[in-house]
């Protein structure tokens, strides 16, 4: 039996894979990541500080070794919020595909106590444990878990242009990746779509017309600085 904790490097994910540590400490704990290539360089950092404290390499699992970008050219389109294609084979499909091989696999996720009760991404075809229900935790205990680890956490968790994101957080990209930034705008001129709804707030969904916006000086209101993403990046 192999024992394996879903690791995204979210909050959730992060408290786990240590909390298993220190609880059970015999167990030959393995890890695995589902990168996209598209991380932000702090993120990439955060893994590489976790192999360390951890004292185990991350295993990186890839759908053939795409990445989100070489399947936004597979597709012809971006993903959104009704084609989540994404999340589906750069995330579950390469990790169901380890587990199956990789048989018989325990796969520890960190769904906490106080989230909605269901048995978890993978469906019938990975055995998931899900120990924060175990001990009752909620967000409360992981967030107190990592401060008293000093373990931060950093902002992004999930893709540099995830369309989950919020405006505040297309504009940071804009504003601190550029190069990112720009390179989503040639996706949208080339796809002819847009990563961003139209008509889901006030503001333009096409990146070259929000690049416009954002160097006019348009400020953001209070309730556009909140951040939202993808649940399976942010486990």
């Amino acid at each position: 039996m192999r024992y394996v904790v879903a690791l995204s490097g979210g909050k959730d994910s992060t408290a786990l894979a240590l909390r298993l540590r220190d609880v059970e400490p015999l167990t030959d704990w393995e890890y695995i990541i589902t990168p996209t290539g598209d991380e932000l360089p702090e993120m990439i950092a955060h893994w590489e500080h976790l192999e360390k404290l951890l004292k185990k390499p991350l295993i990186r699992l890839t759908n053939q070794g795409h990445t989100l970008n070489s399947l936004i050219q597979v597709q012809k389109g971006l993903p959104s919020f009704r084609l989540r294609w994404c999340t589906r084979l750069l995330k579950i499909q390469p990790t169901i595909a380890w587990c199956v091989k990789n048989a018989p696999v325990v796969l520890h996720v960190g769904l906490r106590a106080d989230e909605e009760v269901r048995d978890g991404i993978y469906g019938d075809y990975v055995l998931s444990r899900f120990p924060f229900r175990e001990w009752d935790w909620k967000l409360a205990d992981v967030l107190e878990y990592l401060e008293l680890r000093d373990i931060p956490i950093p902002k992004r968790t999930d893709c540099a242009r995830c369309f989950f994101q919020r405006i505040s957080e297309w504009h940071a990209l804009w504003r601190d990746y550029p190069d990112i930034y720009q390179s989503a705008i040639d996706q949208e001129v080339s796809t002819g779509h847009t990563f961003r709804r139209p008509n889901q707030d006030t503001w333009p969904s096409s990146l070259t017309d929000l690049a416009r916006e954002f160097a006019s000086g348009r400020q953001l209101r209070k309730s556009e600085k909140k951040d939202n993403m993808c649940r399976v990046c942010s486990l």
